[in-house]
């Protein structure tokens, strides 16, 4: 109940708790203990235990940490919390060494898709350790063990697998963090603010638990992670925020290709991720659920190298995320939305790509080949298409070359039916060096010069995502009208969609040949 002042130091118990209740910091550990490792283990145990106190403050220190903090072996007996805790004020610096190296298997393992998140008849599944990242033949990106039952062979994935029906071989690769959490079966509430994790390109940084409710990481700072920032091998990350932090990656150097380490991933839903600055990873965010607000962020993953490969800063692996892509910066990146997280990626009943809304950001590029893209679509299976989505105040910059368009499907996998595409918004977007800028609904002024009973109205620089015209919402007529001899007619034209050999022409159709200039407005979708 009073400060204390140690002369000497503390040997104690790994399950015995040293409570402090009037000097509750990691200095006064620290002098306890005389090791900060040590000392950050026992104070995280009394956290989690009663000290009277809700919050850690790290006193501003540099603690130097030589192996991963699992932080549920250091709590001891509890597997559960729900009450708010918080580490704040200082900074994890990893001393590079062994015990940060990558723990790899391989083992043969059989998946049902109707049973999406479990690999079966794992061989040497004591092997496999939880929170280990899971590489394969129609793995998607991002998906971990979540969970393991050693007398029955089995895996619990986060996800499900979009092509891996059958037995093969799977890799597991185990990064190592300097805060494992994933030894709580459910933790919620848990804050880490003020925190630098100094990663020094040897550890990865914060490892969630397997399950849980609204982890706040605030004003801290992820620099050089060897592999991740921020990982979630379960649904401990459902209503995470992350706010106002930095990402700076260890691989700044190397060509956007070459890098393989991701800022953050998610599986759960109702995630916040707003004001951080990612610098050059593969990927800035992985998210695997919906109802997702991303805003505010900057997320740079240029290189050095001219005419160089970008990849996506933002990766959507939901099909019908219900999420909101606000008021950020994607710089020489890109937004990619898949369906890779779906057992069952081809389409055949229930919702496709949608629930989608891009609105008021900034997009630009540099030194990037035409083919270059801001929005991706990459559909992992057949007869999806598009049924919600909005794109709108967003500006598009190219600098030092111009690109082709702003959007794109990646029909690597799969096509995207356009034929059956619904409630497509773009409009209201600024564009420089972009030569062909969508739009939906497109409105186009069209000259006819001599006289033509059918005028071919050609919109495919104008229609997104590769798609055909599938509706006409008006047309006027701007000047007269005029036959051939010149007199002006009265006559009303009608319109056939998808014209052409690739469905992109509107005819116009009249009841003789006329010419002049109408203003028509067409459609890519069906708009109800």
């Amino acid at each position: 109940q009073h400060p204390v002042r140690f002369e000497g130091t503390l040997t104690m118990p790994d399950d015995k708790v040293l409570s402090l209740v009037r000097a509750f910091d990691l200095p006064t550990y620290v002098a306890a203990f005389g090791n900060e490792t040590v000392a950050l283990r026992k104070a995280l145990q009394a956290l989690f235990h009663f000290t009277d106190h809700e919050a850690l403050d790290l006193g501003g220190m540099r603690i130097s940490v030589e192996a991963p903090i699992d932080v549920q072996a250091a709590v001891g007996d509890i597997l559960s919390f729900s009450n708010r805790r918080v580490l704040r004020n200082g900074q994890l610096e990893a001393v590079p060494g062994p015990a940060w190296d990558t723990v790899t298997v391989s083992s043969t393992a059989s998946y049902d898709p109707a049973s999406p998140t479990r690999l079966s008849n794992v061989a040497n599944v004591a092997n496999v350790p939880v929170g280990a990242r899971v590489i394969g033949a129609g793995v998607g990106r991002e998906i971990y063990v979540r969970d393991r039952n050693v007398s029955a062979g089995t895996l619990t994935l986060s996800k499900p697998l979009h092509g891996a029906a059958g037995t093969s071989t799977f890799q597991f690769e185990r990064f190592q963090y300097l805060l494992d959490f994933s030894g709580f079966e459910w933790l919620s509430r848990f804050v880490v603010a003020d925190v630098e994790f100094k990663c020094n390109g040897a550890a990865s940084g914060l490892m969630l638990p397997r399950d849980g409710l609204v982890t706040h990481v605030r004003d801290c700072f992820f620099t050089e992670p060897r592999d991740r920032a921020i990982t979630s091998i379960g649904s401990g990350c459902q209503g995470m925020l992350v706010d106002r932090c930095q990402f700076l990656s260890n691989e700044q150097s190397l060509n956007a290709q070459d890098r393989t380490s991701v800022a953050i991933n998610t599986n759960a839903n109702d995630v916040k991720i707003r004001d951080n600055r990612f610098v050059r990873f593969r990927h800035a965010m992985v998210l695997g659920g919906s109802g997702n607000i991303i805003q505010g962020n900057h997320a740079f993953q240029g290189d050095n190298q001219p005419q160089g490969t970008r990849l996506a800063s933002i990766v959507l692996g939901q099909i019908n995320p219900k999420t909101v892509i606000n008021g950020n910066y994607i710089d020489n990146s890109w937004i990619e939305w898949t369906n890779e997280f779906d057992a069952t990626p081809d389409f055949s009943s229930g919702f496709s790509f949608g629930n989608l809304s891009i609105v008021g950001n900034m997009f630009t590029a540099n030194d990037v080949g035409n083919w270059f893209r801001w929005i991706v679509i990459r559909p992992y299976g057949q007869g999806q298409f598009i049924n919600g989505l909005s794109i709108s105040d967003n500006v598009f910059k190219s600098l030092n070359g111009a690109v082709d368009r702003f959007e794109g499907v990646d029909a690597s996998i799969a096509p995207l039916d356009m034929s059956r595409a619904r409630n497509i918004r773009i409009e209201g977007n600024a564009f420089n060096n972009v030569s062909a800028p969508a739009r939906n609904p497109v409105t186009l002024d069209v000259a006819e010069n001599t006289p033509a009973a059918t005028w071919a109205v050609d919109l495919a620089d104008f229609l997104p995502f590769g798609g055909i015209v599938r509706g006409a919402q008006s047309l006027v007529a701007i000047g007269p009208i005029t036959d051939t001899a010149g007199a002006t007619v009265s006559d009303f034209p009608h319109l056939k969609t998808g014209q052409g050999a690739n469905g992109t022409e509107l005819h116009v159709v009249w009841p003789r040949p006329v010419q002049g200039k109408i203003q028509v407005t067409a459609r890519v979708d069906n708009p109800n």
